[in-house]
């Protein structure tokens, strides 16, 4: 059966921009872009590596908003129109918290690779290796 909800969840990668045009030419459904900003980690300001602040908070709001009017636009092309979303937390909980909290049924997205842990991890990326493994709909994952 088709899926009548798809998110693509979005960080303004290559792979991630893959998977959105993957999911607007296979479904003629209801597509919703989700990017998720990262909050900075309170160790990683207190040890010096990242400054705290609302500057940093709100550059990383304005790349949020740039990532998913991008993807209007690039539907627009197609004559598609998509939902936008952005959330806070971590990507992996934030994508799957979507999934439950707005009735999605299949999620297109892009696969990172990485450079240490199992097989699954460098083959598919974090993020990805944990949406397919616990979201209870079917996950898609270009490379």
């Amino acid at each position: 059966m088709a899926p009548s909800h798809v998110l693509v969840p979005l960080d303004g990668s290559p792979l991630a921009d893959e998977a959105l045009t993957q999911a607007l030419e296979l479904f003629d459904r209801r597509v919703t872009v989700l990017n998720v900003v990262t909050p900075i980690d309170a160790a990683m300001s207190e040890g010096g590596i990242l400054e705290p602040g609302e500057e940093r908070r709100e550059a990383a709001r304005d790349r949020a908003a740039r990532v998913v009017e991008r993807a209007k636009t690039r539907a627009a092309e197609v004559d598609r129109e998509v939902e936008t979303a952005v959330e806070t937390g971590d990507p992996a909980e934030a994508i799957l918290g979507y999934v439950d909290a707005h009735d999605v049924d299949h999620v297109v997205m892009g696969g990172h690779g990485g450079e240490r842990g199992s097989i699954a991890r460098r083959l598919l990326g974090t993020v990805a290796t944990t949406v397919v493994s616990e979201a209870p709909v079917t996950v898609t994952v270009v490379r």
